[in-house]
């Protein structure tokens, strides 16, 4: 028992001073992060974890519940606020943003976990003590038990137009995507109901840990040999880490012979350095090279061949992070940073370019769910310059003959085909190359030539990839 003395309450009852829960205290620290700073939950969750380690008493499990917390609440913010709207009587704006983080955390471990109903609310009553006050803990207090009163499937009756009335506010708020997002990416889907909600569902789901294994430096056979290890889909460099595998502690990622790497990126590089080529074959451009995973593949594949590498990326910053994933490669590579729309390479220089080029990253949504809630739709305005005069470069880069590959971690049509399309309209020396072949044996590619993948249905990121000759 503390020898400190208790005050006795407005209530006559003695003070209870509020006990720190170490992994929802974790928690809200990553969402005011991620909120305050705009910074990215992969990014911030895991020198955090790594912190409470170190101080001792913070295991596995608190660090599996704290990640789920986090990821949890970001994914779903949409539909929890949906919610949390319907139990109070101001307008969700006028909630302070960390009494909605609080709040958000709460929601998720009733409606989005097995944490018992009790634990679930008493818990975050407590983390408000501590993070807000005892006064806005009853508020906290008051809206939880709300909430608590419905599953999650009866909120959503409660809170979701029916599909009928507004298919695409109805799966706004079921699938917790914005509005413009579910309308843009069901664009860029076709089709009817059933596919746009698998994306969706697709986005919400815990995305795999893929490993690559550079070649000439390791194998995707000594990867398999790791503990949880599954083999890739489609890549021959792919591994897959079941749930609960750490990158880290993988000796060839330490070494950095192999990094983590989504599928759909590993694709997009290989069928560059794949695609039929006439004449030489010496030199390759990465020019968007940060932060480094598809320049590291490249360096190795060209080494196979004896071709050099040049990774350019704008950013002094994320240059630096291109040539930390770059050491050791065997092969002549060299980084730089430079301005990919005003290049200091000559024109007509390469024989492959890759142009990986920045985009609102709604392709990506598994990994970065904050994404879809930082975006808006004027920010396409903003990257469409940006990315017709990177891949204006691209090909200005490459001679007559060679390939330029144009690939975005986004489906969003103004950033895929409309960018491609204008460049073909006005580049008669420009011709689509089939990307198809070129990823061989993964299925339901589309009429092509060009490729989009899909979470839902390669199990990868949202990559698209234009292959692009120059004719003359």
């Amino acid at each position: 028992m503390s020898d400190q003395p208790r005050r006795p309450g407005k209530t006559g009852k003695p003070y209870r001073r509020p006990q720190k829960d170490p992994v929802r205290m974790l928690a809200f620290e990553a969402l005011r992060a991620v909120d305050e700073r705009d910074a990215y939950a992969n990014l911030v969750l895991p020198p955090l974890l790594r912190k409470a380690r170190e101080k001792g008493g913070f295991d596995g499990r608190d660090a599996a519940l704290a990640t789920e917390l986090v990821y949890g609440t970001l994914r779903w913010q949409g539909t929890y606020d949906a919610v949390i709207a319907a139990c109070v009587d101001r307008p969700l704006r006028d909630v302070d943003p960390p009494v909605l983080d609080v709040l958000g955390l709460g929601v998720h471990q009733l409606l989005g976990t097995r944490i018992p109903t009790h634990a679930a609310v008493s818990a975050s009553v407590e983390l408000a003590r501590v993070v807000l006050g005892d006064g806005r803990a009853k508020f906290v207090n008051a809206v939880l038990r709300k909430v608590a009163q419905a599953d999650l499937d009866g909120w959503l009756e409660k809170v979701a137009p029916p599909y009928e009335d507004d298919p695409e506010d109805h799966l706004s708020v079921v699938h917790s995507h914005p509005r413009w997002v579910v309308s843009a990416l069901w664009d860029s889907l076709g089709g009817g109901r059933a596919g746009i909600e698998e994306l969706l569902e697709a986005d919400n789901e815990r995305p795999e840990v893929t490993l690559v294994a550079r070649p000439g430096r390791s194998t995707a056979e000594e990867l398999l040999r790791e503990d949880a290890a599954l083999p890739g889909r489609w890549s021959p460099y792919a591994v897959r880490l079941a749930e609960g595998g750490e990158p880290g502690a993988v000796e060839a990622v330490r070494e950095g012979r192999a990094g983590v790497q989504d599928e759909g990126s590993q694709l997009v590089a290989l069928a560059l350095a794949n695609a039929p080529l006439d004449g030489r074959d010496e030199k390759w451009l990465d020019g968007c090279a940060g932060p480094g995973g598809k320049a590291a593949l490249l360096a190795a594949l060209a080494a196979e061949r004896g071709a050099f590498l040049l990774a350019s990326e704008k950013q002094p910053h994320r240059a630096g992070l291109v040539a930390r994933a770059l050491a050791g490669n065997p092969g002549p590579y060299q980084v730089i940073a430079a301005d990919g729309t005003r290049p200091p390479w000559r024109p007509g220089s390469f024989d492959r370019v890759l142009m990986d080029v920045p985009c609102t990253g709604l392709g990506a949504l598994r990994r970065r769910p904050e994404a879809r809630w930082r975006r808006r739709p004027e920010d396409l305005d903003g990257f469409a310059p940006l990315q017709r005069g990177l891949l204006r470069t691209a090909l200005e880069s490459v001679r007559v003959g060679g390939i330029v590959g144009y690939a975005t971690c986004s489906p969003h049509l103004a950033e895929t085909r409309a960018v491609v399309d204008d460049l073909l309209k006005q580049r008669p020396d420009a011709e689509l190359v089939d990307a198809r072949p070129l990823l061989p044996g993964v299925p339901d590619l589309g009429e092509g030539p060009d490729v989009q993948l899909w979470p839902h249905v390669h199990g990868t990121d949202a990559m698209y990839l234009a292959l692009i000759r120059r004719t003359g």
